[in-house]
This record gives C-alpha cells, sequence and structure tokens, in this order.
C-alpha cells in the first residue's frame, strides 16, 4: 500500500517540478553534462566517461548518477548512486548526494533509461538542467529530445546524441 501512494505522490512531485521549470536558456552550448543512469541497462559507467571525450568534455565536467532499483545488501564505494529507498513515501528525495547533483546547473542532462520509470522521472524533473534528452518511451514532457533508439545500442546512441547536439549547435 505504502508503495502506491509513493508512487502516486512521484507523479504528482513531476507534474509540480515541470510548472516551475526555466526554458530560457535551454540553447546554450555544451560545456557540462549529466547521465542519470538506470544500473539495469548499462553497469559499465566508464563507457560514458570516454564518449564524453568524443564530446571534447572534460571529465571533472561530467557527472554521472545511478539508479538501482533495490539497494545491494553488500557494502559498496559507489557515491553517486541512488535506489527506491531514498524517495520518501510523499517523493522527496532522501539523498544530499542526489540533491547535490540535481542542483548542478549542466548544459545537457541525458536520462540513460527507457520507459518510464517514476524515480528516475522525478529526478529529471527536479533538475536544474537547461536541456534535457531521454529515450523513446519516456514522459515527453520532461525532455526538450527525445531519441528513437534502444539505450543498450551505446555506439547507435553517441552517433545520434552527437547528429543532434551538432544540429542544435550545441557542438561543434
Amino acid at each position: 500500500m505504502f508503495e502506491k501512494l509513493k508512487r502516486k505522490y512521484l507523479k504528482r512531485q513531476i507534474d509540480e517540478n515541470l510548472k516551475g521549470r526555466d526554458l530560457t536558456l535551454r540553447n546554450s552550448s555544451l560545456k557540462r553534462l549529466g547521465f542519470l543512469v538506470d544500473e539495469n541497462i548499462l553497469l559499465d559507467i566508464e563507457t560514458l566517461y570516454d564518449f564524453s571525450k568524443e564530446l571534447q568534455i572534460h571529465r571533472k565536467d561530467v557527472k554521472i548518477y545511478s539508479f538501482r532499483e533495490v539497494k545491494k545488501k553488500l557494502p559498496t564505494l559507489v557515491q553517486n548512486q541512488i535506489n527506491n529507498k531514498d524517495f520518501t513515501w510523499r517523493g522527496d528525495i532522501d539523498n544530499q548526494n542526489a540533491t547535490e547533483f540535481l542542483d548542478i546547473p549542466f548544459d545537457v542532462l541525458i536520462g540513460f533509461y527507457s520507459g518510464k520509470n517514476e524515480f528516475l522521472d522525478v529526478m529529471v524533473s527536479k533538475s536544474k538542467a537547461k536541456f534535457k534528452v531521454g529515450f523513446k518511451g519516456g514522459d515527453e514532457r520532461l525532455y526538450d529530445l527525445l531519441m528513437d533508439i534502444d539505450p543498450n545500442n551505446i555506439e547507435g546512441f553517441k552517433l545520434e546524441l552527437i547528429k543532434y547536439l551538432t544540429i542544435l549547435n550545441k557542438i561543434n
């Protein structure tokens, strides 16, 4: 029952966050890049750092935050990770690192997950990112660009993203 209530409040959080989104800086060029990653889709985070080199972005200007539906029982050194237990029953994020990540004004934030995921959708909606990229099947209200490609196809994703960022004058 609490899970159903939590998901209802998550949806309400998304609606509230979308009302306050500032779209005035949407066309800025790419200098800071953020990724919100579902660990069920991509386990090798280093691939995204390598991709940022192709975009000519320094590693210090790339931040990656991952989501895991259920927390592992084993201790982990991963700091930039959130799970469903880090959300209160009212849909608020109870993770200081995640809150700091969402306050960074990324030039581009990529929601690296397919379909709808209420937890990641709330994070995308709370993010202060100027331009947001997602995958087909995601909530269209959250993103400025939805790509019709399978997130598991990393090479295809890279080519498509570079193509669109070039067309939008975010990269040269």
